[in-house]
């Protein structure tokens, strides 16, 4: 067989693949023209299927809410449009478009090397192509067959309309944003004019929608939509439709002016929708997995979800229960503490600045009144101005009214306490509750479950706790010693952590330290374990796979220790549906699968998502189930005797025959520092639900009564209790082997002797972890061991008179009188009218007594 010289072997394989399609194409179409007696004399873009919404069911079938046809669109004829409009879209979708005769052997030659490499070329349909596929075919039918059609219908068009026909046909129905089609309702949308004043870069930014509305919409991806906004600008450089210099002017100009506070809004607002939050989710979902092949609002699925929604009405009372109890305590608690502020130091600083002419202060009483001035303007003038700008159509009124709303905004996102709340189904990841923040509206739009990147605080702890326990170097009963200390970060740079209202505690042992929620032993498992470890498991636990996410999301400082990250709620329940789950991945997920209009299953999401986690084979098993067990104990702890102890009371349920049972529970609590921030992450062997409360933007504290434990953590109680009515009794699962329950002592966390006489505990260890040493605690050891150890010790044993010994120690006597004396500067008339909330003095010495001396640990610094 003779060598073919110079073609490898490879390209010679994909130029005889692209031969055979072509032909099988074209004989195809060959039958389809033999076999058509009567083309339509007639062609009309407009006569295809009729528009049917599409309708969004809870898990039991349940309608949510339908995606309406109620489109915006207006029509604009070509001749009216600029010429950089049109050479956009043609170096971005079509650059032969004027060539040739509805297809391209070179794109479809393209769209199969890609195929065949893996490699990301773009389709291999023209711009006649894709309109005809729009028009006349489902193009979420992935199937040869319907190329065919697709075709077929392309060439019928190239032979009833002229080139122009078809490019304004193009232009006027394309989907091009959420609701919007065509490039004149787009423009409209995307930046408030006509597409006939549309520059040359909206005009590049426009016509990336045409591939990707949800990925390259500059409202949600304004970054991404930039990089693909530049290529096109340097491919119509390229072609020559414009200049480099008149490029680069117009993307300049356009991202200077942008507007970040604006968001992504669907033109379905005025629809009935029983879960607006979760329905918002799920279009945001659709339009990544089905881009560009699904309108969702004219072509009739039904899209089987997850929610419940009974779990999603509980949801929303408590929501709406915790975020206004929060503002309005908030409002009282930063009122109280305004007044004190303009009552007794401003007068104060306004005296000083006068008496020493420091101008700095002077300042003070007058920043005040503008504030005041701003907040009575943008609340109260600002609607009037507005609505008389649009009364009597006065645009540079309406500019200004424009300008107060968004200070308006700025002003809420930072005063405004918003909430969010997600709920998973611990076995299947199934999302069963969502609510994103107070109320889902065109001016509030952030669904903080999923997008809300805000600080965890102690519920973050838990992650690399699990990491520590699988080191050995710890185990539940682990003595730590809860003292002031000062860690210091890789760059020299000091921290010092504080507790709670500033207590310590002195030696503890782990599983307190984290029920209680203490900073410090937290920090000293952190620096024992190292920061790689605790980052590995905590991103494993997150679901953070990519290496640059990871290390942007956690740097190697100790405040990361304290949740001083930024993560969703929907990622921290899905690290802690891992420990319900027997560690094997949790992944959230919103929908079963979509049928279209004829009942057929177009996408089977679950499918997918299963098919994933059976190729990862073990890889899904993120910790060991016995690391989940003994963590989900831990856990348990925080709901029986810490800062979750006034919840576990509503875990106990009455059966049919009025006799009482429990549902076990789990949770962490977390505040973050300056109290900014309100967590609660719980878990039964049902479901995981995570609540957060807090600001849009940092810079406000909820305040000492605004917590995790006292906001989110009764809403969460209380809705655990709602969703768990009916449900049978049911432990965590505790693996065959692997961990041991063992009594201890309460104080030293080592195995119990009868000394010990300050209460024990029962906790859950790795069997090859577990606590081997008896109590050295306790006065009676140094007998104890003597007994345990008599009869194994024969001869030669040297014996002291301990008692003489201890005779013979004095204590050196503390002559009190000589003590400075120190009394507080505290008005006699005022001592019994000290507010509870104010730090009040101890003025008692402490005795001897008062002073416990600790035995040595390791751990102890």
């Amino acid at each position: 067989m003779k060598k073919r010289s110079g073609i490898p072997g490879f390209v010679y394989v994909l130029g005889v693949f692209t031969i055979i399609s072509v032909a099988g194409i074209g004989t195809a179409l060959g039958i389809a023209m033999a076999e058509t007696v009567n083309i339509m004399n007639q062609e009309n873009f407009q006569e295809f299927a009729p528009a049917l919404p599409t309708k969004i069911l809870d898990i039991n079938g349940i309608l949510i809410t339908e995606f309406s046809a109620d489109e915006k669109r207006e029509l604009v004829s070509l001749a009216s449009l600029p010429r950089h409009l049109i050479f956009a879209v043609l170096a971005r979708e079509d650059p032969d478009f004027y060539k040739h005769k509805g297809f391209s052997i070179r794109g479809i030659a393209r769209a199969a090397y890609g195929l065949v490499t893996g490699q990301n070329l773009g389709g291999g349909s023209t711009i006649t192509q894709q309109v005809a596929g729009t028009l006349y075919t489902d193009r979420s039918e992935r199937k040869i067959s319907r190329k065919v059609r697709e075709l077929w219908w392309a060439l019928q068009m190239e032979r009833r309309y002229t080139k122009n026909e078809i490019l304004e046909i193009y232009l006027n129905y394309m989907y091009m944003g959420p609701g919007v089609y065509g490039v004149e309702a787009a423009s409209k949308y995307f930046f408030g004019h006509s597409a006939k004043d549309i520059s040359l870069a909206e005009a590049a930014i426009l016509v990336i929608q045409l591939s990707s509305p949800a990925k390259y919409n500059p409202l949600d991806n304004p970054n991404t939509a930039m990089d693909r906004q530049l290529s096109v600008l340097n491919r119509m450089v390229e072609l020559g439709y414009t200049t480099k210099a008149d490029a680069d002017a117009s993307f300049d100009e356009y991202w200077e002016s942008y507007d970040y506070t604006r968001v992504s809004q669907a033109a379905y607002y005025n629809r009935d929708d029983k879960a607006p939050w979760f329905s918002e989710y799920v279009r945001r979902e659709l339009d990544g997995m089905m881009y560009k092949t699904m309108d969702y609002y004219r072509d009739g699925y039904t899209v089987y979800t997850t929610l419940d929604l009974n779990f999603q009405d509980a949801a929303q009372r408590y929501m709406l229960e915790g975020i206004t109890r929060a503002n309005k305590e908030y409002r009282v608690s930063s009122g109280n503490r305004l007044v004190r502020a303009e009552r007794m130091y401003i007068p104060i600083v306004d005296l000083l600045s006068i008496a020493f002419d420091v101008n700095i202060l002077r300042g003070t009483s007058q920043e005040r009144n503008q504030t005041r001035a701003l907040n009575r303007y943008t609340k109260m003038v600002n609607p009037v101005i507005d609505l008389a700008a649009l009364a009597f159509g006065l645009d540079g009124m309406k500019d200004i009214s424009n300008a107060g709303f968004i200070e308006l905004k700025a002003s809420t996102e930072e005063s405004v306490v918003e909430g969010a709340l997600i709920l998973i189904e611990n076995e299947t990841g199934y999302i069963k509750a969502l609510i994103g923040g107070s109320k889902y509206d065109e001016n509030n739009q952030l669904i903080r479950a999923t997008q809300g990147h805000v600080m965890p605080g102690s519920s973050f702890k838990p992650l690399y706790y699990s990491a520590a326990i699988d080191s050995g170097k710890f185990t539940p009963s682990s003595m730590i010693y809860d003292v002031p200390v000062v860690f210091h970060n890789e760059d020299g740079t000091p921290y010092i952590p504080l507790n709670f209202r500033g207590e310590w505690k002195g030696q503890v042992l782990l599983y307190d330290a984290l029920a209680q929620s203490m900073n410090v032993p937290s920090l000293k498992i952190l620096d024992t374990i190292g920061f790689d470890t605790a980052i590995d498991r905590a991103a494993l636990l997150l679901g953070i796979s990519d290496p640059n996410i990871k290390r942007r999301t956690f740097p190697h400082l100790y405040p990361i220790g304290l949740g001083t990250i930024s993560i969703a709620p929907i990622q921290m329940a899905r690290a802690f549906a891992v420990f319900a789950n027997e560690g094997r991945e949790v992944v959230p997920m919103a929908i079963r699968y979509i049928e279209n209009r004829n009942g057929t299953v177009i996408f089977d999401n679950e499918r997918e998502i299963r098919l994933k986690q059976r190729q990862k084979g073990s890889a899904a098993q993120l910790i060991s189930p016995q690391n989940a067990y003994v963590m989900t104990g831990l856990l348990k702890k925080t709901v029986e005797i810490g800062t979750l102890g006034g919840q576990g009371a509503k875990f106990v349920f009455l059966n049919d025959k009025g006799e009482r049972f429990h549902i076990a529970a789990a949770g962490k609590t977390g505040t973050t520092q300056n109290w900014s921030d309100a967590w609660t992450v719980g878990f039964t062997p049902y479901y995981t639900t995570a609540i957060w409360f807090g600001f849009d933007k940092p810079g406000n504290s909820l305040g000492l009564t605004l917590t995790g434990a006292t906001l989110a953590g009764p809403i969460w109680g209380s809705f655990m209790r709602e969703v768990h009515r009916g449900l049978p009794a049911r432990e965590f699962k505790r693996p065959e082997s692997g961990v041991v329950d063992i009594r201890v002592c309460a104080k030293s966390g080592q195995l119990l002797t009868p000394a010990c006489n300050q209460g024990d505990v029962v906790l859950t260890f790795l069997d090859k972890f577990r606590p081997t040493e008896y109590c050295s605690y306790h006065d009676a050891r140094s007998e104890y061991r003597t007994h345990l150890a008599v009869d194994s010790l024969r001869g030669g044993i040297s014996t002291f008179d301990d008692g003489e010994i201890l005779s013979g120690l004095k204590m050196p006597a503390l002559d009190i009188s000589q003590l400075p004396s120190v009394q507080p500067r505290l008005p006699a008339a005022n001592m019994n009218n000290i507010p509870e909330d104010e730090p009040q003095l101890d003025l008692s010495l402490p005795t001897l007594d008062d002073f416990e001396l600790p035995s040595y640990n390791p751990l102890m610094d």
